[in-house]
């Protein structure tokens, strides 16, 4: 090799090197990579890169550094940062899709959370949205998978293969308007009734409806290569179901089957291993204050539902209920155990004051070891957050209303968001808002409570959500939304 290409290379290896350097040296995770990648291409490289990248003629990911320091100095790089990385080689592309990266983030404990949202528009077309809230930016993911007839049946699919699968939210009134007699209900609108969960650093998207027959399906999706793909089916086919997280693994429980019958509720449960791609049977819930009615016509009429389900002390809690269109019956819920592989029912006061949103379903999420629920006040401009008391068995209001516009279909979804309480929600404007809690503040404070106090907790959001109680609520994220209705939000931490 010429003396002359050996300092060209050597010159486009210390301009890698600065690029890696300048990026991890920068605190605001807003700054713009693509500058630094493009100063990486200066005149003293461009006429090697016109033929050979140095990167990938380079054995190493960062010549003159072993694969292992490398490994460990991307591992440090922002995700928010991650595309324009990609862009330097195939080597450093193959190293951040890689599951070795991911495994040395958590290592080093650089893994960083991030907001999912799923979305449905006109159309019923579904969109996922990736937010991170250092630097306050939305990513948009790729289409979930789509289905289509095939010929020979595929385990899960029972003769459907991907084309355009998306996570439904159909509201669950719209089913139960089916069961009780709308034609075609089902069939108007393609896989209703998917559920959503995430474990594991993964998104899941299980069952749900295809010309109206129940599927199995389980689709799955790793930010790491940022793709969907099919998994272990589940072993009965569902839609509207439930699904929580438990040490480490994926529980499914309750939903509606179709059978020559018609619709059916289930009672059956089961759970999901992401590092072994095995389902399990779980014991089915009793229902038992179903079991407990007068008669057999109301036992007829009246239809047991899982209508919620959350990961609460070490154990799935579900609440139920017994419907007959439009009346919903709250029936308090059961408590499954995984130390003794059972049933119980649950604590009296956590049932009966359980809010309720929609057609019965009960949202809750819980943060920090604390159980939270979003009860809708009488008004159609505010709610309130309740928060569980396991000790006294009740549940108690937490200072400060949560603005919410009602008129939507969708008024608001829950998550926990970097250890804090946060309500994804609607403007009058049709703007979809992530606001933020302070979720030290159970009950409301003593006048000598200052807002100062409560400012200090916040200082990391911007500014406040406009309100009588604007210290409680600070506004994280504003995008715009237009008809789109919210669908689900997880929390992933990769």
């Amino acid at each position: 090799m010429a003396v002359e290409d050996r300092k060209g290379y050597q010159g486009c290896s210390i301009k890698g090197e600065r690029l890696m350097g300048g990026i991890l040296s920068r605190s605001n995770h807003n700054s713009n990579v693509g500058d630094l990648i493009e100063g990486s291409q200066s005149a003293s490289c461009k006429r090697q890169r016109t033929s050979d990248s140095f990167w990938d003629y380079s054995p190493r990911l960062i010549p003159s550094l072993p694969d292992e320091i490398s490994i460990q100095i991307l591992a440090r790089l922002p995700r928010i940062h991650h595309l324009n990385a990609k862009l330097v080689s195939a080597s450093w592309k193959a190293a951040i899709m890689s599951p070795e990266l991911y495994r040395c983030r958590k290592e080093l404990g650089t893994t960083e959370e991030y907001l999912y949202l799923l979305t449905k528009t006109e159309g019923d077309k579904f969109l996922w949205y990736a937010f991170d809230p250092i630097s306050v930016r939305w990513q948009r993911l790729p289409p979930m998978p789509a289905i289509a007839v095939n010929d020979e049946p595929r385990s899960g699919l029972s003769g459907i293969r991907a084309w355009n699968m998306a996570g439904s939210s159909i509201r669950i009134a719209d089913a139960i308007r089916g069961w009780l007699g709308r034609r075609n209900a089902l069939d108007q609108v393609p896989f209703c009734g998917c559920a959503i969960g995430a474990v594991d650093g993964c998104l899941y998207a299980l069952g749900g409806f295809f010309r109206a027959a129940a599927m199995r399906s389980v689709w799955r999706y790793d930010p790491i290569v940022n793709a969907w793909s099919e998994v272990s089916p589940m072993s009965t086919a569902r839609a509207y179901c439930k699904t929580g997280v438990l040490n480490g693994k994926l529980y499914v429980v309750g939903g509606v089957t179709r059978d020559r019958g018609g619709l059916t509720p289930l009672q059956s449960a089961e759970v999901f291993n992401p590092h072994t791609g095995i389902w399990s049977e779980v014991p089915s819930m009793p229902f038992s204050k179903a079991q407990m009615l007068p008669t057999a016509f109301l036992a007829d009429l009246l239809k047991p539902i899982a209508t919620g389900m959350t990961s609460y002390r070490g154990k799935l809690y579900v609440p139920q209920s017994l419907y007959c269109w439009p009346f919903f019956v709250d029936v308090g819920g059961e408590v499954y155990d995984p130390e003794t592989n059972a049933w119980i029912e649950m604590p009296l006061g956590m049932g009966d004051g359980w809010p309720a949103r929609q057609a019965g379903t009960k949202l809750s999420v819980t943060v920090e070891g604390e159980l939270y629920a979003l009860d809708p006040s009488s008004t159609l401009d505010s709610a309130r957050i309740k928060v569980y008391d396991h000790q006294d068995d009740t549940w108690k209001v937490v200072e400060g209303d949560i603005p919410i516009n009602d008129n939507s279909e969708s008024p608001y979804l829950l998550a926990g968001l970097l250890g804090k309480l946060h309500v994804i929600t609607k403007d009058a404007n049709h703007n979809i808002m992530v606001t933020q809690a302070d979720r030290q503040n159970h009950s409301a404070p003593s006048p000598s409570t200052s807002a100062n106090s409560l400012q200090k907790n916040l200082h990391e959001v911007p500014e406040p959500v406009l309100g009588s109680e604007a210290n409680m609520w600070r506004l994280v994220a504003l995008r715009s939304g237009g008809s789109a209705e919210l669908v689900s939000c997880q929390i992933l931490d990769v």
